[in-house]
């Protein structure tokens, strides 16, 4: 009894020659492929069982003073199987990292105590051949009896066999998370390339754009100021009240179409942006004035709910104020008079807020939402559909997004999320984007 030392087997005598020969068949019976050990293990602790004469035995890993087993030649039912190794068997070998055979569990408790029923306990180290202890093979009857050196060795071939496996398929699992975070890592990077040459491709093609809207637009607007000058000549002469009609009528023709080549050279072009330092509720807050004398909010009530402490960000002043104008302009169209447009601006993680614009009125229907930012899409009748588009130009040279939300109960949304000026890198921005 004790712990056991290595002794090779010995082959001289019949007997020893054809237990030698069984073990060489379990072994050569063994079967493990890669990410299936659980079949082995129990392949392992069947044999255990069978070659050496045993009632129970169960092939165990153990880490941070815990025990699981791996493999029964017993059916212990469904679920995981802990256990802690503190006073068992198991602890004793883990500890020494050799073999111990205990005739008798109950005469020698200095060695650890056996599972209830169990009184002698044959326990194997399972070892890496880097010599680290994995776990065990452990044995169990349920009569007091010995374990010859024969035996042991028997074990100790098979923990061998079962150290390489787990070893293997702790080589495999890593190899396999490797793979997988590869995989996501790859996927990940596509897609950023993906999205890389879709702007790249959009940033060629809206400068090919800028240059032809701005060489139509020189030409159009040459002979436009001879019509307008000559339509404003004849509102000096004396023309009847038709004619007066169709002069005014032309002039706002005129008028509409200035204003479209106008906002077609601020779209197409790209937009540059003059970054400073900027207090998103001062922004706003300076601009309630002008805001509220706007035409459309003519009866309009404009309530603002800043944040509740102070937030920067790194943004061009005028065009920020050029999208509240534009958003603001649009929510107020869109509503009674009397009714309220209602300014927001709040945290939403540690590096963005949200800016939002919300009115009433009637909901926005969900295929007229999806296209309220194309160019040249509009529900107005005198709409160029450039305003919405070039607002979400401009916020996505920002670095920011654009999200808009109509409903029946909470009515139409449009929020802005913008990332807040980083203290310790403020120029983290380009000074000129799309």
């Amino acid at each position: 009894m004790g712990i056991c030392k290595e002794n090779s087997v010995d082959l001289q005598s019949p007997g020893s020659w054809q237990q030698a020969q069984r073990i060489l068949e379990v072994l050569a019976s063994l079967s493990y492929r890669a990410g299936e050990i659980d079949r082995y293990l129990h392949q392992i602790a069947c044999g255990v069982s069978q070659l050496v004469g045993l009632d129970w035995s169960v092939v165990t890993i153990c880490q941070d003073g815990k025990e699981r087993v791996m493999a029964s030649s017993l059916d212990l039912g469904e679920g995981d199987h802990i256990y802690s190794l503190h006073g068992l068997l198991t602890d004793t070998v883990v500890q020494t990292g050799r073999s111990l055979a205990v005739e008798d569990a109950k005469q020698h408790p200095e060695y650890g105590r056996p599972p209830e029923g169990y009184i002698s306990y044959l326990g194997v180290p399972l070892r890496t051949p880097q010599g680290e202890i994995l776990g065990t093979i452990c044995s169990f009857c349920n009569q007091s009896r010995s374990f010859s050196v024969d035996e042991v060795r028997t074990v100790e071939l098979f923990a061998e066999r079962a150290a390489t496996a787990i070893d293997n398929f702790r080589l495999y699992q890593q190899q396999q998370q490797f793979n997988e975070a590869l995989e996501v890592e790859v996927a990940k990077r596509t897609e950023e390339l993906k999205a890389a040459q879709v702007q790249l491709i959009e940033q060629e093609r809206l400068a090919a754009v800028g240059q032809f809207a701005a060489m139509i637009v020189h030409e159009i607007r040459n002979p436009m100021t001879t019509i307008r000058m000559g339509l404003n000549y004849f509102k000096k002469t004396h023309l009847s009240e038709p004619e007066q009609e169709r002069l005014s009528l032309s002039l706002d023709e005129v008028n509409r179409l200035e204003n479209l080549l106008r906002e077609i050279l601020l779209y197409a072009k790209p937009q540059v942006l003059q970054l400073t330092e900027l207090d998103v509720n001062e922004l706003i807050s300076t601009m309630l004035v002008s805001l509220r004398e706007m035409p459309e909010a003519v009866d309009r009530l404009i309530t603002f709910v800043p944040s509740e402490s102070s937030i920067d960000i790194k943004g061009d002043k005028d065009k920020l104020k050029q999208v509240m104008i534009n958003l603001v302009r649009n929510a107020c169209e869109a509503i009674a008079p009397v009714e309220v447009v209602t300014c927001s601006v709040e945290k939403d993680d540690p590096d963005h807020i949200w800016l939002r614009v919300h009115n009433g009125g009637t909901p926005i229907s969900p295929d007229v939402l999806a296209r309220l930012t194309e160019p040249f899409y509009s529900t107005k009748s005198g709409g160029t559909g450039l305003g919405l588009a070039i607002v979400k130009r401009i916020i996505e040279a920002h670095k920011g997004t654009l999200l808009i939300q109509s409903d029946p109960v909470t009515g139409t949304v449009v929020s802005i999320r913008l990332p807040i000026a980083s203290r310790n890198s403020i120029d983290k921005f380009s000074s000129t984007c799309l």
